[in-house]
Parts: C-alpha cells; structure tokens; sequence
C-alpha cells in the first residue's frame, strides 16, 4: 500500500516538474497576482484631486457603520501619506474615534498628526488646533500636550542646559 502511495506522488511530481520546465527554459515566468486577506473600502484612484481625496476620507470617517479596525485602518493609511491631512479630515476622524467610543485612538491620531507637522511644527499645528478646537471641547478631548505627553515621564534633565555656578 505505501508503495503505491508513494508511486502516485512521485507520478505527479513528476508531471508538474514537466509542466513547469517549459516555462524555466524559455525564461518566462508566469505573473503571479499577489493575494490580499482583506479588502478595503479606500480605493485609491489613479489621479484624483485635493478636494476629491478629503471628501472620500471625510465619507469614509462620517460613516455610521464604521467600526475600530476600519478607523485605525484609514488613520494608519492617512499617517503613510507624506501630507498633514486637511482640518475636515481631522474633525471627521475625532468624531468617527467618538462614536467606537475609543479616546486612545483619538489622542494618537492627533500625536500623528502632530508628528506629520515634521519642521513646521511651529506654524501648521497651532493652525490645525485652532481649526479643531471647537470639536475638541464638544467630544471632551483634550491634547497630547494638555495631557502631558510631549515631554516623556521619566525625562532626564539635561546638564547642559542649566547654568553652572
């Protein structure tokens, strides 16, 4: 009985080896499609504009079915980007975070948000929190650095900076 078993597998490795071999000689390999586990509901169309892209991701957070996998999902693609994102995608994303009811994403995105500012730091975020200021005070949340985490919690001082006497 093993025998055969064995027989039968080295019979069809043999035709797929034959299958496969005119494919090496001549240098061509088949494309392959890659697989996905999941689809997503952000297509990315070739060229779209500006006002275009924020009025998908504004639709995308304002949606009432949206659950925490699909906010986290569309702020991790939104930090990817090499852009700070427009005020009304903000604000959309601090209301979609409201409504999962999860203020740990809310603070990290605007941390994200904080970050994407890079060198002009000084200028674009006290833009984007006067812009979103209003919403900030009617979902109850409050800022990275109103919450104190700016500066880590176990920071040095640094030696240098203090004069010496």
């Amino acid at each position: 009985m093993f025998n055969s078993i064995a027989t039968r597998i080295a019979a069809s490795a043999v035709q797929f080896s034959v299958l496969r071999r005119p494919f090496a000689r001549k240098g061509v390999v088949p494309k392959e499609e890659p697989h996905t586990h999941f689809r997503t509901n952000l297509k990315h169309p070739d060229s779209e504009t500006d006002q275009e892209f924020d009025c998908r991701y504004e639709a995308y957070f304002n949606r009432t079915d949206i659950d925490g996998w699909e906010v986290r999902h569309a702020m991790n693609e939104l930090s990817g980007m090499d852009m700070v994102p427009d005020t009304k995608i903000i604000i959309a994303a601090l209301h979609a975070c409201r409504r999962i009811n999860d203020y740990a994403v809310a603070i990290r995105f605007l941390e994200t948000v904080k970050f994407k500012c890079a060198d002009k730091v000084h200028v674009i975020w006290p833009y984007v929190l006067q812009e979103i200021r209003p919403t900030l005070h009617g979902l109850g949340l409050e800022t990275p650095e109103e919450l104190g985490y700016d500066k880590p919690e176990l920071m040095m001082p640094d030696i240098y900076e203090y004069p010496t006497k």
